[in-house]
């Protein structure tokens, strides 16, 4: 017997049991991710999951979110779900249709459209995802042994090496910080690089303040001459997997120093040191369209993964009107 339990319903122990049981387990698909979304006032966090005989078998957490004054916001509403849902090992495709199409149910009214970012290959539930009108689209992402920190340093593509010795050559440093000083300087490195080159909305100075507050949460900062110059900021799912949420550095600035470069690499050095066996960069980009930040990361010596997003569409008018809104505000700025 199913039934379906949303938001704080839902256990915090029956929660972490199935995470640490689940094969598509992630951060953000966790207890703490979702106590973290709704210290946000930007996000408008949601947690679907489904009991069967009691346990928990089936759950999904997100946010929706939108930009910009009134009428922006009302045509860029979007509910996002990283990681992906999380599974018991033997969850039936009825739990798994019935998780969808609560999905649907809740969020409908409230959203333009649902994009479920993968962090897992759900291959063998595309069926069900399909059934309930979630369209499938290949993305890229890598994945990289971080188990060794010689290893992974000599996986590195040699201009990869090379760029790190030279750094730390002229005196460049990085390390952990929980400093808010020294987040709010890493925040003002992500906000440029986000202005300049991503061109899509960035979130608040709060919001990466906050998030510093959050266990097994790492901020990452690189410094030259005293300077910081560059940093990245990570997550970590118990001693699984680390995640490369943001990454920025001042990059050409400086003669002989690399930020961006010593940035992933200072975290695939702490996913070593401490024991994380797993780093995961959290995308690379559609396979059919060029992107430079593939070609960055995949000098890292990672596996190059397609486990794809599936994008639920809510109101499919106002999503078409909205793509072609997104692509003019790009060409525009």
């Amino acid at each position: 017997m199913y039934n379906i339990i949303k938001n704080e319903e839902i256990d915090k122990q029956s929660w972490n049991k199935l995470l640490l049981a689940s094969p598509t387990a992630s951060w953000f698909q966790s207890y703490d991710c979702y106590e973290f979304y709704k210290k946000n006032d930007v996000m408008k966090p949601f947690a679907l999951g489904v009991n069967m005989n009691g346990e928990l078998v089936a759950l999904v957490c997100g946010y929706i979110i939108a930009d910009g004054g009134f009428i922006k916001r009302f045509m860029s509403r979007r509910a996002i779900i990283l990681g992906g849902p999380i599974f018991h090992p033997l969850v039936s495709e009825e739990a798994v249709g019935l998780l969808l199409q609560q999905l649907q149910k809740n969020l409908d009214s409230k959203s333009i459209y649902i994009e479920i970012r993968n962090f897992h290959d759900y291959g063998i539930y595309k069926n069900v995802f399909e059934k309930w009108k979630f369209q499938y689209q290949p993305h890229l992402n890598f994945h990289l042994n971080s188990s060794d920190c010689d290893v992974a340093f000599n996986n590195l593509k040699s201009n990869k090496r090379r760029y790190i010795r030279l750094s730390v050559k002229e005196g460049t440093e990085w390390h952990i910080t929980e400093d808010k000083n020294e987040i709010t300087d890493l925040y003002n490195i992500l906000k440029q690089l986000y202005q300049q080159k991503v061109k899509t909305p960035l979130f608040s100075l709060s919001f990466f303040h906050t998030l510093s507050e959050v266990t097994n949460t790492k901020f990452l900062v690189v410094k030259y001459n005293n300077k910081i110059v560059g940093g990245g900021v990570f997550v970590v799912l118990s001693e699984k997997c680390i995640y490369e949420w943001f990454v920025c550095g001042e990059d050409r600035q400086y003669k002989n120093v690399y930020p961006s470069i010593c940035a992933t690499w200072g975290g695939i050095e702490y996913a070593a040191q401490n024991g994380i066996p797993l780093f995961d960069f959290m995308g690379a980009g559609k396979p059919d369209v060029e992107y430079g930040v593939r070609e960055f990361k995949a000098e890292f010596g990672g596996d190059l993964l397609e486990q794809g997003r599936f994008t639920y569409i809510c109101k499919p008018v106002l999503y078409e009107i909205g793509k072609l809104g997104v692509k003019i505000l790009k060409k525009l700025k």
